[in-house]
Formats: C-alpha cells, sequence, structure tokens
C-alpha cells in the first residue's frame, strides 16, 4: 500500500532532525568533555617554591624608544619591577619591513633607553623586540621562503646588536608548525648573537592542545594556529628562550582557561630543554573580541595555572618563568596579581 505524500514528508523531517541533533551532539560532546577536563586541571594546590626564579620578562611598548618615553617614565618604571623577578625587557623596536630590513629612523633613542635601564636597574636585559606579519595566510608579508628576506633579519639583528642591545626578540605571525625556513632562521641568528654573548629569544605560538590539533584547525579555519610539541622543541633547542603566548585561548571561563595554561606549561616543560629558558605569558591586557575574553583570561587565572603545570610536571626547573604582555595594557590589578601569584 502506497504511503500518503504527507506521513512521507513527515519521515523525512524526522530524520533531517536527528540528523542535525547527531550533529550537534557529535560537536558539543567532545567540545563539553575538553572544557570539563580543562576545568579539572585547574584544580588542586601548586607546589610549594613554584613561584619566581627571576628570570621573568616584559613585553613593551615602541615609545620608549621613539621619544614618547623619558628619564622620569623610566624611573617610574624601575620602581615598579625592580625587587619583582623581571629580567628581560623586549623592547618594540621594529615593526621589520616584509623585505627584512630594519629602519634606523624607528628607534632613535634606544641607546638612550639601554643606557638607562642598564644603570638604574643594573642586571636587567634590553632586547631588541623585531616583528611581523608573515604571508602565510594572505598575499601581503614577510615571505621566509625568499634567502634574501632571511639574511636581511639576520643583518638587521646585526644593526640592533650594535646599538648596545642585549639580545633579539623575534615574533614572527602567523607562523605555521613545521616551517622549515624558521629553523633555518634562527640557526643563523644564533651564529649572530652567540659570539656577542647576546639573547636569542623568540614569542612562540601554543602547543596542540591535542596531537595534530594543528592540521585539523588549518583544515577547518585555513589558520592552524598552534604548533606540534615537536615543532615547538625544534625552536626551543634553537634559542636561549622561549615565551609562549599563552593568551588568546578561547576559553570562556577563568577556571578553564586556567585549565589551559597549565595544560599549554606541561607541553612546553616537556618539550623545552633545560638549557633553554621557557617563559609563558601572561595577559596584561584587557580586550573582548573573537578568541579572547577579558572576563575569563585573567592574571590570576594565567598566574595559578602556571603554577599548577610547573607543580605537576618539573617544579624544580630553574630556568623558568613568565613574561606579561604587555606595559601600556596593564593596570594596577595586573601588576598586584602577578606580584602575589608568583612574585610572592
Amino acid at each position: 500500500m502506497a504511503v500518503p505524500e504527507g506521513r512521507r514528508a513527515s519521515r523525512r523531517l524526522r530524520w533531517v532532525r536527528r540528523g542535525a541533533l547527531a550533529v550537534v551532539l557529535a560537536v558539543l560532546l567532545p567540545l563539553v568533555a575538553a572544557e570539563t577536563a580543562l576545568r579539572v586541571a585547574y584544580a588542586g594546590d601548586p607546589a610549594e617554591g613554584t613561584s619566581t626564579r627571576n628570570r621573568d620578562a616584559i613585553w613593551l611598548g615602541h615609545a620608549w624608544v621613539d621619544g614618547r618615553k623619558d628619564d622620569a617614565d623610566l624611573a617610574a618604571f624601575a620602581r615598579r619591577v625592580r625587587e619583582t623577578g623581571i629580567r628581560d625587557l623586549y623592547v618594540h623596536t621594529g615593526p621589520l619591513e616584509h623585505d627584512g630590513t630594519l629602519p634606523k629612523a624607528l628607534y632613535p633613542r634606544a641607546r638612550r633607553l639601554i643606557e638607562g635601564v642598564h644603570r638604574t636597574l643594573p642586571g636587567v636585559r634590553v632586547q631588541a623586540f623585531l616583528g611581523d606579519v608573515l604571508a602565510t595566510e594572505s598575499p601581503d608579508g614577510m615571505r621566509l621562503e625568499r634567502p634574501a628576506t632571511r639574511a636581511a633579519v639576520v643583518r638587521s639583528a646585526r644593526q640592533v646588536l650594535d646599538v648596545g642591545y642585549d639580545g633579539v626578540h623575534l615574533d614572527l605571525e602567523p607562523l605555521h608548525s613545521g616551517d622549515r625556513h624558521y629553523l633555518g632562521l634562527l640557526d643563523d641568528l644564533r651564529r649572530v648573537t652567540r659570539p656577542r654573548n647576546a639573547q636569542l629569544s623568540v614569542a612562540a605560538h601554543q602547543i596542540d592542545p591535542l596531537p595534530g590539533f594543528h592540521s585539523f584547525w588549518g583544515t577547518v579555519t585555513g589558520h592552524p594556529k598552534w604548533w606540534s610539541q615537536e615543532y615547538f622543541g625544534q625552536v626551543a633547542r634553537r634559542v636561549d628562550q622561549i615565551a609562549v603566548m599563552s593568551y588568546d585561548t578561547m576559553q570562556p571561563l577563568q577556571s578553564t582557561y586556567g585549565g589551559y595554561v597549565a595544560r599549554q606549561t606541561a607541553l612546553a616543560l616537556e618539550a623545552t630543554p633545560p638549557t633553554t629558558d621557557l617563559l609563558m605569558g601572561l595577559p596584561f591586557f584587557h580586550e573582548n573580541r573573537f578568541g579572547h575574553w577579558a572576563h575569563a583570561e585573567t592574571v590570576p587565572a594565567a598566574v595559578r595555572g602556571v603554577r599548577l603545570g610547573l607543580s605537576r610536571t618539573d617544579a624544580g626547573r630553574a630556568r623558568f618563568g613568565v613574561a606579561l604582555y604587555v606595559d601600556f595594557a596593564a593596570t594596577e590589578a595586573d601588576w598586584r596579581a602577578y606580584r602575589e601569584g608568583w612574585v610572592r
């Protein structure tokens, strides 16, 4: 007997609804499980002694080298950071041009700043923060596959070291996991910094929260975002310091963000050799946009996450610290949370 058209349409609608529900569940259940796991990772008490090793750093804005900041600003900054764990200043000195060159007109007061820091904050190093956008996800940007570009970046590193900087801090984004040209560039830069006893440091992407996740995310969104743990280790072995940009995590709650940072800390500790300084980034800024919620990504949550990850993985690691991003967006509450939670 033939099924009436209305009944067939009703059956089709039920199957469509069931299919849609199955898709929703397939997406939501793993997400709920992952968020639950992060909240669990945020539980517990950090081990005693998981506090500053006096190897912390802070990213500073361009105003320190272009003339907008003066000696009075440096004196105030010195009062703020004295008796904390801050040892390195990553001072924005670029950006690099897409061809790897660095116009000298960008940093007219760099030498004065360096001399002032060495005078007022003995033992604190000043590194030239050089960054640029890579042409990995858009047609415009730096192309590391070009030997001439990499050679120009190396010359730019020599240029800032000649000014008196204590090191070079490189931040090239978005840098895809497995980029061999970047590894080659680091090898070339190390041959410049090591003979001068200068630091080579990098800002690093986060590590895959699940194995191979960067490949999946890159296929879905066109932006891989994460590095594999193996690639992170390859980068870490080529530098003196590696600072993880452990913010912009898409986490909606302080507990899940803190758990995420704890997991990132553990993964980074596993991949970083004991001869390299590992620094975990703290969000000293307050924005609300896709991928970052200021109410969730807080300094207290990040510090607790760092301490938990350190406690569970390598509580005695000496070459370890936190990096504060960024000075011009920080609030008094951020500084207080850093002091109370980490400097202690």
